[in-house]
C-alpha cells in the first residue's frame, strides 16, 4: 500500500538543472545596478523564493522603487541568458511516467512565476505529467506553506498523504511548515548537510533514487 497519493517537486535545481543560469542571473543584477555581488551561498539561499521577497533579501535596505529595478535587470539577465543549457536532470521524465503509471498525484510548487513555469512546461514536454502546480506570484514566497495548502486543498488530499521533493531548504521548511513529510535531493542549490538540518525523510543523489525511496 502506497504512503502517499501526491508527488510534489520543485521545480529549479530539482527536476530542471538551471542553478548555473539563475547564479549567473544573479550576478548580473548586482552588476547592472552596481550593488556588492552577494556570496554564492547567499544566492543559493534564495533560489526557489519569488522574485520580489529574492531581491529584498540579496539586497536589503534599498530604497522601495529600486526593487522594480532589480526585479527586471533578472528577467531582462534571464533571457539574455538563454544560451545557458538547462536541460531536466537526467532520469527526470522516466521518475515521472514511472510515478504516473504507479496511480501518484503529480505536482510543481515553484519560485518561478505562472507564466515562466508554463514555458518550461511546454518545452520541456513535463507537462503531461502534472495535474496541479502552484507559482510564486499564485501563492506566499516559500518558506511559507501557503503553495502546498493550496496544492492540498485543490487536489482533496490530506497533508498527511502528501510528499515534497526539493533542492533547497526552502523546500523542506515550507513542507515542514504544511504538515507534509520531505525528501531532499542533494545535486541542486543546497548539500546534503544543509538539507539534513530539516530533518527529511530521506535525501537522494539521483532522481530514480526516488522510485527505490517510495517502496
Amino acid at each position: 500500500m502506497k504512503h502517499y497519493d501526491l508527488i510534489v517537486f520543485d521545480w529549479d535545481g530539482t527536476l530542471m538543472d538551471s542553478i548555473g543560469r539563475i547564479l549567473a542571473c544573479l550576478r548580473h543584477v548586482a552588476s547592472d545596478l552596481g550593488l556588492i555581488e552577494p556570496p554564492e551561498s547567499a544566492l543559493r539561499d534564495i533560489i526557489g523564493m519569488s522574485l520580489d521577497q529574492a531581491m529584498q533579501t540579496l539586497f536589503p535596505d534599498r530604497p522601495a522603487p529600486e526593487y522594480a529595478l532589480l526585479q527586471q535587470s533578472y528577467r531582462d539577465n534571464y533571457h539574455r541568458q538563454a544560451h545557458v543549457a538547462t536541460p531536466l536532470y537526467a532520469g527526470i521524465t522516466e521518475l515521472l511516467s514511472t510515478l504516473q503509471q504507479q496511480n501518484y498525484q503529480l505536482a510543481v510548487a515553484t519560485g518561478k512565476s505562472r507564466p515562466g513555469l508554463n514555458r518550461s512546461l511546454q518545452q520541456t514536454g513535463l507537462d503531461q505529467f502534472f495535474a496541479y502546480s502552484r507559482c510564486a506570484d499564485e501563492a506566499h514566497s516559500k518558506p511559507h506553506p501557503d503553495m502546498l495548502q493550496q496544492l492540498l486543498s485543490h487536489s482533496g488530499i490530506p497533508a498527511s498523504r502528501a510528499l515534497m521533493i526539493g533542492d533547497s531548504v526552502l523546500d523542506l521548511q515550507m513542507a515542514n511548515a504544511a504538515g507534509v513529510a520531505a525528501i531532499g535531493v542533494s545535486y541542486g542549490a543546497h548539500t546534503r548537510e544543509k538539507l539534513r538540518t530539516q530533518n527529511p525523510k530521506g535525501i537522494i543523489n539521483e532522481p530514480l533514487a526516488l522510485l527505490s525511496l517510495l517502496q
